[in-house]
C-alpha cells in the first residue's frame, strides 16, 4: 500500500490558562497537524509544535518547507510491514547545512509527517504505533513493553499566590513527581519552591525547569540555596549558546543537570557528551524529530550512561499525546515522564478520544490500530488557521 495524498493544517489551540515559563507567556499553542491519505483510503494524523525558539521552526515556515519537498520520491513507494515504514520515514531525514548545522530545522515537520505515516500504516496493518519500536535495530536495547504509565505534574512560573494551591492539588492528584517552573523571577525562586515543598509533601519528587534563564557564573550559588528544599534535578539551566561553560561547572552542582533546548538532534546528543555537561536528556517526539528518532537518542543516551526523559510541549492535542504514551509503553527506563495533560490544557479536544492521564498521573498503554484515536472533523475544523494538500504521484 502506498501513500496517495499529504495535507498540512495550521490549528490554533486555545488553552484554558495561560502557560508561563522564564522565556514566554502562551494563551494558545498554534500546531501543525498532518493528514496522511493512503491509496485504499485509509488515514493517518500527525502533529507537531513548531517552536521558533526551540528549533527556529514556525507553523507558517513548516508550510512552506514541505511545499518544497520531494514528497513523491520519499512516500510513493510500496509498503507492507513495519521495515518497510521505518525505511520510508528514514528518508524524511535532510542532511545538516550550512543554514541548520544543529540538524533541528525540520524536527517538529519531520515529527507531524512520520506520525501521521506510522498512524496510517498502523491502521493498515491493525497494529498499535508502538509496534514499530521492535522494528528499529538501535532501539532493542532500550525496549520494554509495558501495559501502563505514570505522568509526573507540572507547576509553571504562576503568581505566588496560587502556587500553595496548585500545590495541594498535585498532592491530592497523587502525583509522585513534579516539575516546577523556575527563573522568571529569580529572586523569589527559593520561596516559591519552599511554599510547594510544604503543601506537595516531602515525598515527592521535585524538579526545576530554569528556561535557560540563569547566566552561567550565579548557577552554583542559585542551585546550592533551591537543593536545600530538596529538587532531583535542574533543567536548562542556561541558554544553548552558553553550554559549553555548563562543561566547566558542572562537577560543582548538587543536583542532576538535564538538556532540553540544546538536545533536538543526533548531533546535539553527541556535542552534549563531548562536552560531559548533562546527565539526562529530554526528548519530545515534536522537539526531537519523531518517535522513531526519540527511539534512537534514548539507546544513544542509554550507552553513554546517560538517563532520559520524555517530555512535551503545553499545548500539544491527543494526537500527540497519544504518540507519547505509544512511546513511554515501548521503552524501559524512562525517568521522567511528560504530557497526556489533554483536557486539563486544552479547551478544546480536537480528537474524538480523551487520553488524559487519571489518578496519580497512571494512564493505560493504547491497544487499538495506529495511535488509538481519531480526529474529530466537527471539533477540528473551527480551529484551522491554514490547509495545504499535496498529491504522492
Amino acid at each position: 500500500m502506498r501513500v496517495k495524498k499529504i495535507t498540512a493544517y495550521i490549528a490554533e489551540l486555545p488553552l484554558k490558562k495561560p502557560f508561563r515559563h522564564a522565556s514566554h507567556t502562551r494563551h494558545s499553542s498554534e500546531n501543525l497537524f498532518i493528514e496522511c491519505t493512503l491509496a485504499d483510503g485509509t488515514i493517518g494524523w500527525g502533529e507537531g509544535v513548531p517552536r521558533d525558539y526551540v528549533t527556529g521552526e514556525t507553523p507558517a515556515g513548516c508550510l512552506q518547507m514541505l511545499a518544497g519537498l520531494p514528497l513523491s520520491e520519499w512516500l510513493a513507494s510500496p509498503c507492507e510491514s513495519w521495515p518497510g515504514v521505518v525505511e520510508i520515514c528514514d528518508r524524511l531525514i535532510p542532511p545538516p547545512s550550512a543554514n541548520d548545522p544543529r540538524g533541528c530545522g525540520m524536527n517538529s515537520l519531520r515529527a507531524a509527517l512520520e506520525m501521521s505515516l506510522l498512524d496510517a500504516y498502523g491502521w493498515q496493518f491493525g497494529e498499535p504505533v508502538g509496534s514499530v519500536a521492535d522494528h528499529v535495530a538501535e532501539a532493542k536495547p532500550i525496549l520494554s513493553h509495558s501495559n501502563k504509565v505514570r505522568y509526573s505534574t507540572t507547576i509553571d512560573a504562576e503568581h505566588a499566590s496560587k502556587l500553595w494551591k496548585s500545590a495541594l492539588k498535585m498532592r491530592a492528584w497523587g502525583f509522585r513527581q513534579c516539575k516546577v517552573k523556575v527563573g522568571s523571577e529569580a529572586d523569589t525562586d527559593a520561596a516559591r519552591l519552599r511554599t510547594i515543598r510544604r503543601w506537595i509533601g516531602p515525598r515527592v519528587d521535585l524538579r526545576i525547569d530554569a528556561n535557560e534563564a540563569w547566566p552561567p557564573h550565579e548557577l552554583a550559588e542559585r542551585l546550592a540555596e533551591l537543593a536545600t528544599v530538596g529538587i532531583s534535578c535542574v533543567e536548562q539551566p542556561v541558554a544553548h549558546e552558553q553550554l559549553a561553560e555548563l562543561s566547566h561547572l558542572k562537577h560543582e552542582l548538587p543536583v542532576s543537570v538535564m538538556l532540553d533546548e540544546s538536545l533536538t538532534s543526533s548531533i546535539d546528543a553527541a556535542r552534549a557528551i563531548e562536552l560531559g555537561v548533562c546527565d539526562l536528556f529530554n526528548l519530545r517526539i515534536s522537539k526531537c524529530g519523531g518517535f522513531i528518532n526519540c527511539l534512537r537518542l534514548a539507546a544513544f543516551a542509554r550507552q553513554h550512561g546517560i538517563g532520559y526523559q520524555l517530555g512535551c510541549h503545553p499545548g500539544e492535542s491527543g494526537i500527540l499525546s497519544a504518540a507519547g504514551r505509544h512511546w513511554a509503553t515501548s521503552v524501559a527506563g524512562i525517568r521522567y515522564l511528560e504530557g497526556s495533560y489533554d483536557h486539563h490544557v486544552l479547551k478544546v479536544l480536537p480528537t474524538d478520544q480523551d487520553v488524559t492521564f487519571g489518578y496519580g498521573g497512571v494512564a493505560p498503554a493504547l491497544k487499538l490500530p495506529g495511535l488509538g484515536v481519531t480526529m474529530s472533523r466537527e471539533r477540528f475544523e473551527p480551529l484551522v488557521r491554514a490547509r495545504a494538500e499535496f498529491a504522492v504521484l
